[in-house]
């Protein structure tokens, strides 16, 4: 039978490029500096949690599908070498995986994902709050069909690749939906609850006025995983 490791992510600043700085200081803005800083500490603590759990697992053969890859072979490892340089503690772990044996496939679709990036920047550079508002109505409008047209791409793209009694590993962003599209016979390990991963990025913004709770997913967040 197909397995498939499910890994929800949350990205680091690296992740963002060009979309990184503009993040940050809406993030301190919204949350106040010292919750931001509380928050980046949790996520480069999940993604140590991540790497141990893999540091525990024999990987060689497996094949990895990353959130927002476009190509695979040489230009797929550039890709991720260039990443895992600039810091990003997604790419860090998948290279690691690729040094011990682990193969990289591509995963999404290139049209989809620049369509998606380009109305991020947009939203980013906009000078005036009109044009912010402007650049957020039209995203939002499309941000959905955007989103399960990349799902549907993804699962294609596992379904495809992944042999029979093959083993791979997933790491997606928590807002996906992918599960439901996969195929039956795939079975899935989920690393870390997916709902609790995108309730963690849901009460973000809330998270002094329902404290409680958002203490308790940011525990869970980089609790050890069980092997």
């Amino acid at each position: 039978m197909r397995a498939l490791i499910y890994v929800p992510i949350i990205h680091t600043s690296a992740d963002l490029g060009s979309l990184a700085e503009d993040v940050n200081k809406r993030g301190i803005k919204e949350l106040g500096e010292k919750n931001w800083k509380e928050h980046l500490n949790t996520v480069d603590a999940f993604w140590r949690t991540l790497a141990d759990y893999f540091d525990h697992l024999d990987v060689a053969g497996m094949k990895i599908y990353q959130d927002g890859l476009m190509a695979e072979d040489e230009i797929g490892r550039v890709i991720i070498e260039t990443g895992a340089i600039c810091g990003s503690k997604n790419h860090e772990l998948v290279l690691s995986l690729m040094k011990r044996g682990a193969t990289l496939v591509k995963t999404e679709d290139y049209k989809l994902v620049k369509e998606e990036r380009d109305r991020l920047l947009f939203m980013a550079e906009a000078k005036s709050l009109v044009q912010k508002l402007i650049a957020f109505s039209k995203y939002k409008m499309v941000k959905n069909r955007l989103l399960k047209q990349r799902d549907e791409y993804i699962a294609r793209r596992i379904d495809e690749t992944l042999g029979p009694d093959e083993k791979g590993i997933l790491f997606i962003g928590a807002y996906h939906n992918l599960k439901c599209r996969l195929p039956k016979d795939i079975r899935i390990t989920e690393i870390k609850d997916v709902d609790k991963v995108r309730e963690y990025h849901q009460l973000l913004p809330y998270c002094n006025n329902k404290k409680e709770r958002f203490e308790k997913l940011s525990k869970y967040l980089i609790s050890k995983v069980a092997i």
